[in-house]
């Protein structure tokens, strides 16, 4: 009988932050299993279930018994198997013992590589629990746990101490051990708000049951009843919620009957920068800060509780008051850090290290000032200041404030800055010369912030590849791919008109400048660079036939990419891009058994008509193509070029090229080089989809 599956492991609270990634590993682990076991249908359904102290689900369509099945076994290939008499070599002897089979009870089967002996096994179905405690136990093995604990005298170990199982087919226990417990039908609401054992009848009460338990068990519900109750809370004070990426997640993972209250602190305590109160309460104590309608901080936040009281005072009092040292704390590594002053710190970053081969801080600074002032001059921007902001961007790494929230670092130096009386100009790109920090983040506004944020990335980039330091894997640990993909958004998106290979040429200079030893990296890194732009433009919708036809020309003018992707686009349409894409591919493949040195097309030399023709119209075209690709009119030179495919028909139909006279094989050669470098002036259309 086919029935719904309940399982439930309720534990100690778990780790919030990774909370809905452990409950979706082991809902989706769990029903793969019984699906690769046959115990269920495709079209059952898993619905995962997390608070901070359970992982749950419910699977449909589970059935009491595995229906009779035959198992099939891969041996040995056939020619290896039997020796010349065709009698069974070791090999296929030890198969068949393995399996339980004799020699007639194999049979023959076939695939890519040859033939090869299969054993046919007869499996009689079995019951669910025989196998659902082991399914389920093997499943928390492979979940993503970084740490285990053991708890008691228990030699088991899981994330957090276990204490009770429930496996329920139907209304039925399915017996079994998990972690030494024993599975049954019972469990406990909300620690404070519920009392006594809940029982469990079958799967379709099990989330009403919780409810009424004070639990919302329901990962995405609960955190919809967050969201809504800050909404609401947020707009009873006029205000709005200061977003942040992942601490809705996270106040869900540690509730589970969750109530909004609002706390408060003194108004005083603003003078601090909004983005140091912001990050202290929402790093620090979970709070949600509230924002008036032009964006400025509050003296109010939101808490979500896991307690619902008829009277909340005490609840926020205490909230109010484990705040308060938080933002003092600030306001003194404020106070100190403005006392103590900021530019004056730019002399001890030389005593700290940056990379053992990169040099110091100090070191880097320098750099990035000498990257940031050649950038800037090529984009008509004051040089002068793009070197100060490349010496001063990471001075705020050694202020106290910083070094308690290394997430302000660029943030802090901005405000250290103008207290200074700095200009806003070089203020702001120092805050902007990290951006962007994360996919989907701001790119940095201005000349001079664009400059700094490409000098910090490039060095970065050049100096790890140079010393040997390339990401591996899901490895990367200072951030390369991340770094590469800032310099191409920044190239591509501002737009700037800067060469990334030139680019590249002056972060190397700048290193081998203070004698640092550097392996051959722009080659190497170019490549690595170009390789996330490709991965950038896939994920932006561009089809992979018309990304490699771009990328195949190697640019380095990033800005120009976009228009090179549209003019491509545009020429797909034409009815005439299948033919000349198939011609270029063809003409590309003859030039590729030729010599590298190929003479210009001589007119003395022309012999057929339609060698002739394709001659005229080669010349014809090629400074419209020219000029269109100078101007980047890309898709003006691709339709100009389009205009050819008739006399390259005719070409390929009525010439022979690969004839036995050298100097009439070189001839045609070259007219087929030189209409090879006009048909991929803007891409190589030999990449389109024919």
């Amino acid at each position: 009988m086919n029935d719904t599956v309940l399982i439930e492991l309720r534990t100690e609270e778990l780790p919030p932050k990774s909370l809905r990634q452990l409950a979706e590993a082991f809902a989706d682990a769990v029903h793969a299993a019984l699906k690769g076991q046959q115990f269920t249908a495709d079209d059952s359904v898993c619905t995962p279930y997390a608070t901070p102290r359970r992982l749950a689900m419910t699977i449909t369509g589970v059935a009491a018994r595995q229906p009779d099945r035959v198992l099939e076994r891969k041996g040995p290939a056939v020619g290896g198997a039997l020796d010349a008499a065709g009698k069974p070599t070791q090999a296929l002897e030890g198969f068949m013992r393995s399996a339980g089979v004799s020699f007639e009870q194999l049979h023959r089967a076939a695939d890519g590589k040859g033939e090869y002996f299969v054993a046919r096994l007869e499996k009689k179905g079995e019951n669910l629990d025989v196998h659902l405690a082991e399914i389920v136990a093997q499943a928390l093995k492979k979940l993503p746990i970084p740490k285990v604990m053991r708890w008691g005298d228990s030699e088991h170990q899981f994330v957090r101490p276990v204490h009770s199982l429930i496996l329920l087919h139907g209304d039925t226990i399915v017996a079994g051990n998990v972690l030494g417990l024993r599975s049954g039908r019972s469990t406990l609401g909300h620690r404070f708000l519920s009392t006594g054992e809940i029982v469990v009848g079958n799967p379709a009460e099990y989330a009403a049951k919780l409810a009424a338990g004070k639990v919302i068990a329901s990962f995405a519900e609960r955190r919809a009843t967050v969201a809504a109750q800050l909404d609401a809370a947020a707009k009873r004070l006029d205000a709005s919620i200061n977003p942040a990426a992942g601490l809705l997640d996270e106040v869900t993972a540690l509730v589970e009957w969750p109530v909004v209250y609002a706390g408060e602190f003194e108004a005083e305590y603003l003078e601090v920068p909004q983005e140091c109160l912001i990050l202290t309460m929402q790093q620090n104590q979970k709070y949600f800060p509230l924002l008036d309608a032009n964006g400025k901080l509050l003296n109010r936040f939101l808490i979500v509780s896991n307690m619902q009281v008829d009277d909340p005072g005490a609840i926020i009092s205490g909230n109010d008051r484990v705040v308060r040292p938080r933002l003092a704390d600030a306001r003194f590594f404020f106070n100190q850090d403005r006392k103590n002053g900021f530019t004056t710190r730019a002399g001890r970053l030389g005593e700290v290290v940056y990379h053992n081969k990169l040099g110091s801080l100090g070191d880097r600074a320098q750099r990035l000032g000498r990257i940031a002032r050649s950038i800037a001059e090529k984009l008509g921007a004051d040089g002068q200041v793009a070197e100060a902001v490349g010496q001063l961007a990471k001075v705020d790494l050694l202020t106290d404030m910083v070094g308690e929230f290394p997430e302000l670092q660029g943030t802090m130096g901005r405000y250290y800055l103008l207290h200074e009386g700095h200009p806003p100009e070089l203020a702001d790109a120092v805050e902007q010369h990290y951006r962007p920090r994360f996919a989907g983040d701001a790119l940095p506004q201005g000349n001079i912030a664009c400059a700094a944020a490409l000098a910090d990335k490039l060095d970065a980039l050049v100096g790890f590849f140079g010393v040997g330091q390339l990401p591996t894997g899901d490895k990367d640990p200072f951030g390369l791919r991340r770094a590469a993909l800032g310099v191409l958004r920044i190239l591509m998106e501002t737009p700037l008109p800067l060469d990334l290979a030139e680019l590249i040429g002056q972060a190397s200079q700048a290193l081998s400048a203070q004698g640092i030893k550097l392996e051959a990296v722009e080659q190497p890194l170019l490549a690595f660079m170009l390789d996330r732009l490709r991965g950038m433009l896939r994920d932006a919708g561009h089809s992979i036939d018309v990304v490699e036809a771009v990328l195949a020309q190697q640019p380095t003018r990033i800005d120009r990419v976009p228009a090179r992707l549209a003019a491509v686009r545009e020429f797909q349409r034409l009815p005439e891009s299948l033919a000349l894409a198939a011609a270029n591919k063809r003409i590309g493949n003859l030039l590729k058994k030729a010599d590298a040195r190929l003479p210009e097309p001589d007119v003395a030399l022309l012999e057929e008509d339609a060698e002739k023709a394709l001659f005229e119209r080669v010349l014809l075209i090629a400074p419209l193509v020219r000029s269109h690709v100078a101007n980047e009119d890309y898709a003006d030179a691709l339709k100009v070029l389009a205009s050819v495919r008739a006399e390259v028909d005719r070409f390929f139909a009525e010439v022979m090229v690969n004839v036995p006279e050298p100097l009439l094989r070189g001839n045609r050669l070259g007219l087929l080089k030189a209409l090879f470098d006009q048909l991929n002036a803007v891409a190589d259309i030999s990449k389109l989809a024919v």
